[in-house]
């Protein structure tokens, strides 16, 4: 270990989202990459036209971005009034946007409990890039369980650590709505609990499915100046190479967030994908009615397998676990399930007791059901 690098950083691994150079000859080239939440969809090809025009007619690679994002900002203000059917609730003073919502999660933690001031409460399994920058900079994390069955947080332990944690005391609360990789959404005694909570503690809520789940809770912020709204363009906007993501808030705390972003923090690039999803929003969100038809097809297709159970999903992925009396490991059936998939050439994710797939493509689904029923039936024998 070098030694100007801070010691606590060596337990610390690298976080890896795709397969890397050490992928065996024998597992295919071309995966159905069904891990990660993204889109199956490109971008229709009159928008990627579109967009290279933008970039050979308009925008200038020896200037720096457009660095205050006001048009972007003023569009994606239009866009959540839209969705909340509320046509003037927000305005480009109530949103913040980042390199991808990773930007915005750790401008959060810096800007509340940097410096020994705070601790995050998360409660697993959810997105690990809560805990991930909260340990890069130094910041507890106070992990809670859910329930097993409905993925419910268990609100008393959440509580009890609201009030027992100290030195230093729980400054945010992150959660996701709907959760990943469980894909369910708050309910309304988690909702009653966040909403109790007081007005000193930030409550984070990642929306990044908001339009698979169409459940948002946007309208609560004119009440509730300690809540923060994440969203990205990665998932239904079907942008996830261009890194845009975005929050909604009071406009205090988005003052504060952009004293902290880093100074053209979106490449000019990046910010003319996004305006150009927003302005063509109806065909692109047209995606959502298909993805939702398949995600029902997948879900009626594998829990006729007898050995595995799926909860209600509201998102763009479902989770998939092993029944309690499967008379295999648990973990390690899992495990090899996980493997044989790659093996056949579909990527899910396994985390967490169980395995995140997402929904692809009709063609992208009908193999992975039957690729599950292989790896099972090749377990059994």
């Amino acid at each position: 270990m070098l030694p100007f690098i801070r010691p606590d950083l060596a337990k610390f691994t690298a976080y890896k989202p795709h397969p890397s150079s050490d992928t065996a000859a024998s597992v295919p080239t071309q995966f159905d990459r069904l891990d990660t939440n993204e889109s199956p969809y490109e971008l229709p090809p009159q928008l990627k036209e579109k967009l290279a025009w933008t970039y050979q007619q308009e925008i200038e690679t020896n200037r720096y971005p457009d660095g205050g994002h006001e048009a972007l900002k003023s569009a994606i203000a239009e866009y959540v009034n839209e969705s909340a059917l509320l046509p003037s609730l927000f305005n480009a003073a109530n949103i913040s946007v980042g390199n991808g919502s990773d930007e915005l999660i750790r401008s959060l933690l810096i800007a509340t409990c940097l410096g020994g001031e705070g601790s995050i409460l998360v409660a697993n399994p959810t997105f690990s890039m809560y805990g991930i920058l909260a340990q890069t900079l130094g910041i507890p994390v106070v992990a809670v369980g859910r329930n097993e069955t409905n993925f419910e947080i268990d609100l008393k332990a959440a509580q009890s650590a609201i009030e027992e944690t100290q030195n230093p005391p729980i400054r945010v609360v992150f959660v996701v709505h709907p959760n990943s990789p469980t894909a369910n959404s708050l309910t309304t005694a988690e909702l009653v609990w966040l909403k109790s909570l007081p007005e000193h503690i930030l409550v984070v809520i990642d929306e990044a499915y908001f339009e698979f789940s169409q459940t948002s809770l946007v309208g609560e912020l004119p009440q509730r100046p300690n809540w923060v709204i994440l969203r990205t363009f990665s998932k239904a906007f079907r942008l996830a190479s261009l890194r845009v993501g975005y929050c909604v808030a009071h406009p205090e705390a988005i003052g504060i967030l952009e004293k902290i972003r880093l100074p053209y923090n979106l490449p000019s690039f990046s910010i003319a994908a996004a305006l150009i999803a927003l302005q063509n929003r109806p065909l692109l969100l047209e995606s959502i009615a298909q993805i939702l038809s398949e995600r029902a097809k997948l879900i009626e297709a594998l829990s006729q397998q007898p050995e595995l159970q799926i909860t209600t999903s509201n998102a763009n992925f479902i989770y998939v676990r092993l029944k309690p009396n499967s008379s295999h490991s648990q973990d390690a059936t899992l495990k090899s399930l996980h493997h044989k998939l790659r093996t056949l050439g579909t990527l899910v994710r396994h985390i967490s007791g169980g395995l995140r797939i997402t929904v692809g493509t009709s063609e992208e689904n009908a193999r992975t059901i039957n690729r599950v029923q292989a790896a099972l039936a090749n377990l059994e024998s």
